[in-house]
């Protein structure tokens, strides 16, 4: 197949993918690095990590663009840097690396994650004073995640359809890697981000499809109970025709709301 580049009249930006060790100074994590076009060594750039982490998803992978979305270059043609790793208990590297986080949703993970960012730390041209995450479902979990545990990190957030407590997710998918929450009570308590709404700091905008059957209403809503009840402010927004995913040419509104909240904060 021959065809033209459609984007060859587009100023594009640079990707790199490369590897990190893990904090266990064995484990190689690939990871997804998108610079802005013109781009400065010299200069601050705010970053955004675009972030999964969890099973049955792989981000990073050797094709087009290391597996960035339209979305990813967007925002760095809109000066931002995009990064994004696959952490511990993400697909496609095995059963060791995947199983890591049985019982500890959100654990290693997050080690994972934090090794990233201290990357992003080492690059000289990341203003960490304006680090943002981002992404849906598991990734919504890990965004609301890195925004409480790691509050002094990230300023700001945004968690699509974000699981908030396992015990309330769906029980083939939550007990394969949780156990029950019968079997597993401490680790459900340490993953439950209803206990962590306190730490909150920065600017976290959570945003859910009031008919998901995957990742139920009720999971951000009691996070919003969470908040409230302890004075914690906290940004919301509803797709009222939706279920887990925004799809069709709402999306389109979904990711001007998700650039401008970056954009603002």
């Amino acid at each position: 197949l021959t065809a033209e580049n459609p984007l060859a009249e587009f100023k594009m930006p640079t990707v790199k993918i490369g590897t990190l060790k893990a904090d266990d100074g064995k484990t190689d994590l690939y990871y997804r690095l998108i610079t802005p076009p013109d781009f400065d060594p010299n200069k601050k750039y705010p970053a955004i990590v675009y972030v999964y982490g969890g099973p049955h998803a792989q981000m990073i992978t050797n094709s087009r663009f290391g597996g960035a979305a339209g979305w990813d270059m967007y925002m760095a043609q809109n000066g931002y840097v995009m990064f994004t790793l696959d952490n511990r208990g993400s697909a496609n590297r095995g059963f060791e690396f995947e199983s890591c986080i049985h019982r500890q949703l959100g654990t290693v993970e997050t080690r994972d994650q934090l090794t990233g960012v201290e990357f992003l730390r080492s690059l000289g041209y990341v203003d960490m004073d304006r680090l943002g995450v981002h992404r849906w479902s598991f990734g919504g979990f890990m965004t609301t995640t890195l925004m409480t545990d790691c509050a002094d990190i990230f300023k700001v957030g945004v968690a699509g359809g974000p699981v908030i407590d396992w015990k309330y997710y769906e029980v083939m998918y939550g007990e394969r890697y949780m156990d029950t929450p019968q079997e597993n009570p401490e680790g459900y308590e340490k993953a439950s981000l209803l206990n962590k709404t306190d730490k909150l700091k920065g600017r976290l905008m959570i945003i859910h499809g009031c008919i998901d059957p995957v990742v139920v209403w009720q999971h951000s809503l009691q996070f919003l109970n969470k908040c409230i009840e302890n004075k914690v402010l906290v940004d919301y927004f509803v797709y009222p025709n939706h279920e887990h995913n925004v799809r069709g040419l709402d999306r389109v509104h979904l990711m001007r709301t998700i650039t401008r909240y970056f954009d603002d904060h």
